[in-house]
């Protein structure tokens, strides 16, 4: 399938691995030019030649930054409107999620921090490129958020408030006319168990001693029904339709990639 977006242009955050590295090659194997960000350059670098070795001809260019500052998103931006000749078409908000716990242990500092990173962002990033969008007429932003704000996971209550208040806040700006109706849409794509490495960090912090992969695989027979964990590629090729003109009439969506874990309905 032609997903239409060849010669678009992208931003991606939190792009040097996992799910935000999945979701920047499958959109540069469509021939979308992209800019990816992330905290540490050395593996931000490799991420990019991964991308053009698995994307040949891909044009790649590469921030290194703090995606939850204002230095950091005016860096991104800035570098991805450069490659776009002005523009950014693409949004893929992404961000690594706040540790687990208990709520008795978190301060307020900790309350801040995660809305900082897992809410107000991808707001302040959506607010800096969805003028032009609309004034073009095209738009795609998905943002990374979590199979959590469907079904709360105790030890995550971080991510859990974080990501549930920019999901309340998508369902009504997705939903604004002058945003619908310009051929602009926000979705939030939710990963369950994916095999990311902060998902091997949340095994590893069940104790010591734990072996990881031998938890993570018969969790995955024995708990989701797909029978295996899902992979960052697979998840960025969902990513990337979610970003094409084949989803233009799909807006405003919590869209659940987990194997079928998810028990309910609705």
């Amino acid at each position: 399938m032609d997903l239409g977006i060849a010669g678009r242009n992208a931003l991606v955050c939190a792009a040097s691995k996992g799910l935000g590295l999945g979701s920047a090659l499958a959109l540069a194997k469509e021939g979308v030019s992209v800019t990816i960000t992330a905290r540490g350059a050395d593996t931000l670098a490799a991420a990019a030649e991964r991308i053009r070795r698995e994307a040949p001809g891909a044009q790649v260019k590469t921030v290194a930054g703090d995606i939850t500052t204002e230095q950091g998103r005016a860096d991104a931006l800035g570098a991805a409107r450069e490659l776009g000749g002005g523009f950014v078409d693409i949004l893929v908000n992404n961000a690594g999620g706040p540790p687990p716990g208990g709520f008795r242990d978190w301060d307020r500092d900790a309350w801040i921090k995660a809305v900082d990173g897992n809410m107000l962002t991808p707001i302040m990033l959506i607010k800096a490129v969805i003028d032009d969008m609309i004034a073009r007429k095209f738009g795609r932003v998905v943002n990374i958020t979590s199979s959590a704000v469907k079904a709360p996971i105790a030890i995550l209550g971080l991510s859990n408030g974080a990501r549930s208040g920019l999901t309340g806040f998508i369902a009504g700006l997705a939903r604004d006319p002058s945003v619908a109706r310009n051929n602009v849409t926000i979705n939030n794509l939710l990963p369950g168990r994916i095999l990311t490495d902060r998902l091997r960090n949340n095994f590893a912090g069940k104790g010591p001693g734990v072996d990881v992969d031998a938890e993570l695989q018969r969790n995955a027979a024995t708990v989701i029904p797909a029978g295996r964990l899902g992979s960052p590629e697979e998840f960025g090729e969902v990513c990337a339709f979610l970003c094409s003109e084949r989803a233009a009439y799909m807006t405003g969506q919590n869209v659940l990639m987990d194997g079928g874990l998810y028990p309910g309905t609705y």
